[in-house]
């Protein structure tokens, strides 16, 4: 008895030449039992019975006919299939969606289907290159880790698609359109010559009887509206806009659920409020337009607003604990580090990871941090660890054109700033009024926890720093 363990052999002439020494030279009950056989799946196997019917021809076939038949054996065992990545610890499903389908040809580490949870997307890679065989789920269908969701064949290369001989239908067209434009080809027939009749001037009018006024009181009336002023049909409006009015239903994406469910569960369980104050942008933009381009130079990044508010919020934040405080049951958590969810728009719904520790970040770390996240974001790449946690969270509704709104709470944080717009408006400056750069920002926070007049000292500390960040540098 030969002893081969196959997972030793290569995937090409040597593991099949093995094959084939088996095939021939063992028993039918031997194969069935694969008591022998290390690295051979079972599947392998089965097919290979069927062709145990060549053996006796086994020796008469060349080379590479027997690997045509050993290849067309093991193909069973060449179909992989692609399981449903784990997930993070507080999401157990999400929903499928095919990128590709089957026939399709897919490398090693290629998006086959991307998965929708509460949180995030993240993509299902093919284990291997080959073509996809079978969808084991439908497009939409909810799918938990560890679920096979389709097979590959491992190695195999996709079908060309044949093109459809539509190119030929206009050179027929074309062959065809001599004959049939033959005939305009002959020129007219000249018109016969018509005599113009004479035409008699026309008849003078009749003259004009002279215009009697009667007085209007011998004018006769009738109290009765005439049958016929009734009976005329009412304009049809339908007529005018049938065939322009659409309805389309789309299903609610998982993320846009959880979105909608978070914030209702904010509206009933906090209990908001929300303060305003605004902000004169002079000096943060002057310090943009003075080192901005020394700091894009240097770096490689543009300095943007968002670093000075984010480093003004976490230093009000030090000042005012409440604020990076949460309530949990009977008991309030209290915060020693400053985690700042940042919101960021996607196509598919507003997203908030998180930059960790900014209390101990400069403008160039946080501008850094913002840009690796907003990526992550448009390209759909946020892990469930980026977005989890937050002790604070910043939304910017300014880059839209936003004047004036109050955000929500994002659960369970206690508080949310809002930033807009700027726009230049007239304020009085030492008794003048003159125009400014100006924003108006929102506090909404949650009134179970925070008093007004944290919330309010909060804010105008955001104000101070934004407004002159010196005063952050000398402690103020």
């Amino acid at each position: 008895m030969v002893m081969v363990n196959l997972q030793d052999a290569d995937a090409g002439p040597k593991r099949h030449q093995y094959l084939g020494f088996l095939l021939m030279n063992s028993s039918l009950s031997m194969f069935q039992k694969n008591s022998y056989l290390t690295g051979v799946p079972a599947e392998e196997t089965t097919a290979m019975l069927g062709f145990r019917n060549i053996g006796k021809y086994w020796a008469r076939l060349p080379t590479q006919a027997q690997l045509q038949v050993l290849r067309s054996a093991t193909r069973f065992a060449e179909l992989k299939a692609v399981q449903v990545p784990p997930f993070a610890e507080s999401i157990t499903e999400g929903d499928i969606r095919w990128i590709k389908e089957v026939g399709d040809s897919v490398k090693e580490d290629e998006a086959v289907a991307e998965i929708e949870t509460d949180k995030t997307s993240m993509p299902v890679n093919a284990p291997c290159a080959g073509v996809i065989k079978e969808l084991m789920v439908e497009d939409g269908a909810t799918v938990t880790p560890g679920q096979q969701i389709c097979k590959i064949e491992a190695g195999a290369v996709a079908d060309k698609k044949e093109e459809a001989p539509a190119a030929e239908a206009p050179v027929a067209a074309a062959a065809t359109a001599p004959t049939s434009a033959a005939p305009a080809a002959s020129p007219p027939p000249a018109a016969a010559t018509v005599p113009i009749p004479k035409v008699a001037p026309p008849a003078a009018p009749p003259p004009v009887a002279p215009m009697t006024s009667i007085p209007v009181a011998a004018i006769k009336h009738s109290s009765f509206i005439q049958q016929a002023e009734v009976k005329v049909p009412p304009a049809d409006y339908s007529k005018e806009i049938s065939g322009t009015r659409t309805e389309q239903r789309v299903k609610i994406s998982r993320m846009r659920q959880r979105i909608a469910q978070r914030l209702k569960e904010a509206q009933d369980t906090n209990a908001m409020l929300t303060t305003f104050n605004e902000l004169d942008m002079s000096n943060i933009m002057e310090l943009r337009k003075s080192i901005g381009d020394q700091f894009l130079k240097k770096n490689g990044i543009k300095l943007g607003f968002m670093s000075a508010f984010v480093k003004a919020s976490a230093y009000a934040l030090t000042h005012q604990p409440t604020v990076n405080a949460v309530i949990d049951g009977s008991e309030i958590v209290y915060r020693d580090y400053v985690d700042i969810s940042v919101a960021v728009a996607t196509p598919k719904g507003l997203v908030v990871p998180v930059l960790r520790n900014v209390e101990n970040m400069n403008y160039l770390d946080v501008e850094k941090g913002i840009m690796e996240l907003g990526e992550k974001a448009r390209t759909g790449s946020l892990a469930v660890e980026d977005m989890d946690g937050g002790t604070f969270t910043i939304s910017n509704g300014g880059v839209f054109g936003s004047l004036f709104g109050t955000p929500i709470i994002n659960p369970p944080q206690s508080a949310i700033l809002g930033m807009h717009g700027i726009f230049d408006r007239p304020v009085a400056k030492n008794g003048q009024v003159v125009i400014k750069p100006m924003m108006y920002i929102a506090l909404t926070y949650d009134h179970r926890l925070i008093d007004g007049r944290e919330a309010v000292t909060f804010l105008r500390k955001i104000k101070q720093s934004v407004e002159d960040p010196r005063t952050m540098l000398c402690g103020l």
